[in-house]
């Protein structure tokens, strides 16, 4: 047996996809999380063992909010160590388009939409989990300025 199979694997951080799901009216879709932590999220979970980011967002974009996701492209990368209560978590944040309407499933208790320039979305902003508020704050300066946010 060579040296390399007999070395422990390392720990790791676990890998998550979230999706920045934008609507034909200019909104975008927030799920109330059933599982804690609780509160208000963008859509999105972990990538399975075998499986790409890309197609991840799409698998989970579909069975929290039952959208069928198009034009998914990667937004930026998020890796901060306290981004997530539960453990050190990376997440890969992909923007996409979708048609219909949202409906939830699997982990979204409910789902909500939001324009962007409306008084409502200041309400679900205060009520996200994770580092969700700071990921949109980069996303609407991002729509704003056509700035791709640099923090990690």
């Amino acid at each position: 047996m060579s040296e390399a199979n007999t070395k422990p694997r390392p720990t790791t951080p676990l890998v998550a996809v979230d999706i920045i799901i934008e609507l034909p009216n200019g909104h975008i879709v927030l799920i109330e999380r059933k599982n804690p932590p609780t509160g208000y999220a963008l859509p999105g979970g972990f990538v399975d063992v075998g499986e790409r980011t890309i197609d991840a967002a799409a698998r989970e974009a579909f069975e929290e909010v039952s959208l069928r996701v198009s034009g998914l492209k990667q937004f930026h990368t998020y890796s901060s160590p306290g981004r997530d209560p539960r453990g050190h978590g990376i997440t890969v944040v992909y923007v996409g388009q979708a048609l219909g309407d949202p409906r939830a499933a699997d982990d979204a208790k409910e789902v909500v939409t939001i324009a962007l320039t409306s008084d409502r979305a200041d309400l679900y902003l205060r009520r996200l989990c994770f580092d969700h508020a700071e990921i949109l704050t980069d996303y609407f300066i991002w729509r704003r300025t056509g700035e791709l946010p640099t923090r990690e």
